[in-house]
């Protein structure tokens, strides 16, 4: 289905080019099309805090645009946030301050990784904001996605669960076991999949509080925890990178490098660990698979509720006219 991304995004012509629709908000407002969709788009907010603006909205939006829902994608940024290596340009022009829009509701909500993994969560310069977020998203977002360490930050923020540093960075692409292989998340998953990983820290799977509505739904032994559903939150904690693209960990191995210190090799992801050698992308199509299904569970909620509101309605209607002594209404043989 089709996206609607911000007026110029450079990432729309980059969907475009792939064969995705995509729509600038101009073209959705006046264009023909407007008028074939059964069903609005999905208002989805995402607050990009990773270093490379354009790269990230180009993997958010190709996964989003990949589903059969259509989704009207927003740009934000917590209030306090300064990048340092992203075009003040580009944030001014396509970024919205989440304070503007904290009395709008969204369907779904995406926060993505951050490159401050190091430091202790009070000690993000923006770290109050984002707290004021996550606490808006549960009165006026369906379902949240948090990605690496946006994962890690809500799950200390919720549930008070601590991030340890590794030793070494972990990079690479690594094999995962699905625990619950029915689980709406999960669909089409079958037993296993890879995943890319790039982060120096990580949440453990004892710290996890019992009672708390926390459910692992995928791990690995050399990797650790991938995927925690928090059904009480309507949160998605996703510690990995399925969004990434087949050189993004290439760009990140060659960018630690020029900044000098001992780097590993991102392990299986070269093939035969030469990196004169294209890596492949053998993820992508979970990528598409996990967030068509989290999206499919925001239209069934969608769907569910208007359901639900139409019986009650069925339901005052009938009692009003039994009450006026006139039996049941017609309604009630459909």
């Amino acid at each position: 289905m089709s996206i609607i991304l911000p007026d110029g995004l450079p990432a729309r012509w980059a969907l475009k080019a792939e064969g995705l629709e995509a729509a600038s908000r101009r073209e959705a407002a006046c264009g023909p099309h407007q008028s074939s969709q059964t069903q609005r788009p999905l208002r989805v907010l995402l607050v990009n805090l990773m270093p490379d603006k354009p790269a990230t909205e180009r993997q958010i939006a190709r996964l989003l645009a990949g589903t059969p829902h259509a989704v009207d994608l927003t740009l934000a940024i917590p209030d306090g946030y300064r990048p340092k290596t992203a075009d003040p340009a580009h944030i001014w022009a396509f970024y919205t301050p989440w304070r503007r829009l904290r009395g709008e509701a969204f369907d779904g909500l995406i926060v993505t990784g951050a490159p401050v993994e190091t430091l202790a969560f009070e000690e993000v310069s923006y770290w109050r904001e984002l707290t004021e977020i996550f606490d808006w998203a549960q009165d006026r977002v369906r379902r949240s996605f948090f990605i690496c360490w946006a994962a890690q930050a809500a799950l200390g923020h919720f549930h008070g669960v601590p991030k340890h540093g590794l030793a070494e960075k972990l990079s690479g692409v690594f094999r995962h076991r699905v625990h619950h292989p029915r689980h709406p998340l999960l669909r089409g998953f079958g037993g296993d999949f890879v995943v890319p990983i790039s982060r120096r820290t990580e949440v453990r799977a004892e710290d996890l509080p019992m009672g708390a509505g926390l459910e692992i739904l995928a791990s690995s032994e050399e990797a650790g925890l991938c995927a925690v559903e928090d059904r009480l939150k309507r949160a998605l904690y996703m510690f990995d990178h399925l969004e990434y693209e087949a050189d993004t960990l290439a760009r990140e191995y060659l960018r630690d490098l020029k900044a000098g210190g001992p780097v590993r090799l991102p392990r299986h992801y070269f093939p035969a660990d030469d990196p004169a050698r294209p890596p492949v992308n053998g993820w992508g199509a979970y990528g598409r698979l996990l967030f068509g299904n989290w999206l499919d569970e925001i239209r069934r909620e969608l769907s569910g509720r208007t359901a639900a509101a139409a019986d009650g309605l069925w339901a005052q209607l009938a009692e009003r006219w039994r009450t006026a002594g006139l039996g049941a209404p017609l309604c009630e043989f459909r």
